[in-house]
């Protein structure tokens, strides 16, 4: 293949036609599924032309940013993969950097739907103010982006690229308050342990590379089902560091134990919307890749690498190790990969590959990366519980409570790879009790935080102390913060609770099916956490309903007849009545999930 056919092909991919734009994109192609994305970028230069020109003295550069996560809402729109489930099959994209199917469709949509109710709470609370608003909100759409990449990565370095794209904006986002020491101090901690994080993890990928000359997700899966079965004790050592340093990579935007430390003094010293936006937007994306990268590396479809209509002939032939040796040369043929069907940067007699054998050769990997993450989740949730019972800071409670929920949606992964192999029926089931999990999270946390921003505004404090006898200065704050703090807890018959039972009636399944006892451990350390749960969220419950309003309190009042208290029941309100849709909330998650096993 020559460089005019190798571009020929790239322009055909990504536009649908040889001389095709971005207007004149089919749906089916790269631009076409991209549309979302494209639009935030257009939202983020709009932003800041506005900022250039001053114009945002007579237009909200919110109003801006919140109208194009809306479009782009639009453009994503996951409320038809039951309708017509059709244009959300299964496609990998630019030459196989990313993957579009439902998952991606969806997720997205939970990222859109969150900044644009992120974006209203900034504008209830006051903070950023108006002429700080164009950065804080470029900066979050951009974060927002690099989140949109994360769940829809396909490919090793798109991955780093996306994980990065979405950490470099959050951290200036922990550092809004510039006058602020420990503003300033969460921002740059945040910014030295991400630093480190995405090292670690770029030299896990590269071992990853270097072992088995790809980094195409399904290409890397293809390739170690081959050669595990023969590696030696030096080359299976070398996988195992690469695998755990990946995990690095991923436990560090997760928050899991031990790479959390980051997370409760960048909670801390950033405002309560910025430790919201991190803690919502970030771990959802953070859970998505979690799930693109185990079931890309230890899972084989049946039908094939690529089950959408459309092959990526420039990608093959990007993947393609020339004759010569080069990791990143392009080959000059490509070989069975015709323009309708094949598999980017898979051999040619892949689709002849009997993919039961190579699933059943990815076996111990998938062992070893359950228990790997099950470990992770289990240290989390416990240590996340634990550290919440001695704080004093509402900020610094939520985020322990923070990564313990990272902890609970972490434990969805084990079931995951237990079932791949053998029940991808299961697995399924596991993917779609996470994107429950993350979905009734959004807004349990959100309406958390925003409890405490709203709160700060009217009484000008933080700490929990001066939580006391809130259900009388303010009863339907309380009360709506109480039936948050309850849904955290999974108490029953709050979306907390249908989350939670989700998750364990996955691991449950997965040990019938497997019978592998760890999966019993991680369910009984699930249960036994939501008891531990019960005492340091119950403690805020009780000090706003039974202990007196300290007399030192200046008189405050935020009814819920107001534009906050409304934002605030708006966002209750799921936590509450989500029962009432859970079913078609399910059948919406296990579409999704059921795209990622075509």
């Amino acid at each position: 293949m020559n460089l005019h056919d190798l571009v020929s092909q790239l322009i055909i991919d990504t536009t649908g036609s040889p001389g095709g734009g971005i207007w004149h994109a089919t749906w089916d192609s790269s631009l076409g599924v991209f549309r979302p994305e494209l639009v935030l970028c257009g939202t983020i230069l709009l932003v800041l032309l506005c900022r250039l020109f001053r114009a945002t003295r007579w237009v909200d550069a919110a109003w801006i940013a919140c109208a194009g996560a809306v479009l782009a809402l639009w453009w994503a729109a996951p409320w038809r993969l039951l309708t017509d489930p059709a244009p959300f099959a299964r496609m990998e994209i630019f030459t196989g950097m990313l993957v579009y199917d439902g998952f991606t469709a969806l997720m997205r949509g939970v990222l859109l739907t969150f900044f644009v109710l992120f974006v209203i709470l900034t504008k209830l609370s006051g903070v950023p103010a108006r002429e700080d608003g164009p950065d804080v909100y470029v900066l979050a759409l951009g974060a927002t982006l690099g989140f949109c990449l994360m769940v829809a990565a396909n490919h090793l370095m798109m991955v780093f690229l996306a994980v990065e794209m979405a950490s470099v904006p959050s951290y200036a986002l922990a550092g809004l308050l510039r006058r602020d020491r420990r503003s300033s101090e969460a921002s740059l901690k945040y910014a030295v342990y991400g630093a480190g994080a995405a090292g670690i993890m770029l030299y896990g990928i590269s071992l990853i590379a270097g072992l088995v000359n790809a980094v195409h997700l399904p290409t890397v899966a293809l390739r170690l089902s081959q050669a595990l079965p023969a590696m030696n004790i030096d080359e299976l050592t070398v996988l195992g560091l690469a695998c755990l340093l990946i995990t690095v990579g991923l436990a560090f935007k997760l928050s899991a134990v031990p790479f959390h430390f980051w997370c409760p003094d960048v909670f801390e010293g950033a405002t309560a919307e910025i430790g919201a936006f991190l803690s919502v937007a970030s771990k959802a994306a953070a859970l998505a890749l979690l799930v693109r990268v185990v079931v890309g590396l230890g899972w084989l479809s049946p039908t094939g690498f690529m089950p959408g209509e459309r092959t990526l002939a420039a990608g093959a032939a990007a993947n393609q190790v020339s004759l010569a040796g080069g990791f990143l040369s392009v080959a000059d043929a490509v070989p069975g990969s015709p323009a309708g069907g094949g598999q980017a940067g898979l051999p040619p007699d892949a689709d002849r590959l009997d993919r039961a054998a190579c699933n059943s050769n990815l076996a111990p990997l998938r062992s070893v990366v359950s228990r790997l993450v099950a470990l992770l989740a289990i240290v989390t949730c416990t240590f996340g519980n634990l550290a919440a019972y001695g704080q004093t800071n509402m900020k610094r409670l939520l985020a322990y409570s923070t990564i313990a929920h990272a902890g609970y949606m972490m434990m969805a992964a084990p079931p995951i790879l237990a079932l791949l192999g053998s029940d991808a029926h299961g697995a399924q089931g596991g993917v779609a009790a996470l994107v429950l999990y993350i979905t009734v999270y959004l807004f349990m946390n959100l309406g958390a935080f925003a409890v405490v921003a709203l709160l700060r505004e009217a009484m000008h404090s933080e700490e929990i102390a001066d939580y006391a006898g809130l259900l009388r200065r303010c009863p339907g704050v309380a009360i709506c913060f109480a039936l948050i703090l309850l849904s955290l807890i999974g108490l029953p018959p709050l979306s907390g609770f249908l989350g939670k039972l989700a998750v364990f009636a996955a691991l449950t399944d997965a040990f019938r099916t497997t019978g592998s006892a760890y999966l019993m451990v991680v369910l009984f350390v699930g249960g036994l956490n939501t008891v531990l749960s019960l005492f340091y969220y119950l403690r805020i419950v009780r000090l706003m309903t039974m202990v007196p309003e300290p007399e030192s309190r200046v008189p405050f009042a935020l009814p819920l007849a107001s534009l906050p208290g409304a934002y605030l029941l708006v966002i209750t309100l799921p936590t509450v009545l989500l029962i009432l849709g859970w079913e078609y909330v399910s059948a919406l998650a296990l579409a999704a999930a059921r795209s990622l096993f075509v």
